[in-house]
């Protein structure tokens, strides 16, 4: 008689990170500070510390993200004024004013009144950054959830994926989700997940705090593989 195979087993979900791995990663995150400002990618100095990149469109809420991991009100600058920072600014990160990890706030893009010359000229600095950039250890991806990745997103998820595969750290934030409702949600995250091809997604809300624990926790083992 013929033994049946045994049921696999279920998939056990992800536990949430531990209180005190989270009061490391918060306190970490709140060190960060300013370095330097560039306006093209030669400009930039090279570090032996790991480098964290923040992208996304022009009003998907990247500055007020950096902010509120940060803890910090005005870290980066969040205009008013979509597409209005044309720079790529530098944080650097660790305790006892020793920085173990640096920040990258690059550019919005996809701002329709920016000159095309400017979006065209910062398409190939981004570009050139996330694909040349040899401290790069993440890239974390804001999106507006109620929009879905954007042709333009997907055009950076094409240009970063063979460095993914290579074990480059990615994260799709959803930002501003509490505008959406608890189906909504759940809804969207399904949806990017199947579009972001490898990469983790999580909901953030600025304003309700959702998932700000989370994401500073991955950020700090990004940054602290050994840990």
């Amino acid at each position: 008689m013929t033994t049946p195979a045994p049921s696999p087993a279920p998939a056990t979900p992800t536990a949430a990170p531990a209180p005190d791995r989270i009061r490391t990663a918060m306190g970490w995150m709140h060190t960060a500070h300013f370095l330097t400002s560039a306006p093209q990618l030669e400009h930039l100095p090279a570090f032996d510390l790991p480098e964290i990149a923040f992208v996304g469109r022009s009003n998907a809420g990247k500055s007020t993200a950096i902010n509120t991991l940060t803890q910090q009100h005005r870290l980066a600058f969040a205009s008013k004024t979509p597409g209005r920072t044309q720079h790529i600014n530098l944080f650097g990160v660790g305790k006892q004013k020793v920085d173990d990890a640096v920040l990258a706030d690059l550019p919005g893009y996809g701002y329709a009144a920016v000159p095309r010359e400017a979006k065209l000229r910062w398409q190939r600095v981004m570009g050139n950054y996330l694909m040349t950039r040899e401290n790069l250890r993440g890239v974390v991806l804001m999106c507006d959830p109620r929009h879905g990745l954007t042709e333009l997103d997907e055009i950076l998820l094409d240009v970063i994926r063979p460095r993914v595969e290579a074990g480059l750290k990615f994260l799709v934030l959803l930002t501003k989700s509490d505008k959406l409702t608890r189906a909504e949600g759940a809804k969207a995250l399904s949806i990017v997940r199947l579009q972001a091809g490898g990469g983790e997604v999580k909901l953030f809300s600025a304003l309700k705090k959702q998932g700000v624990d989370e994401a500073a926790e991955l950020l700090w083992r990004w940054a602290h593989p050994e840990n």
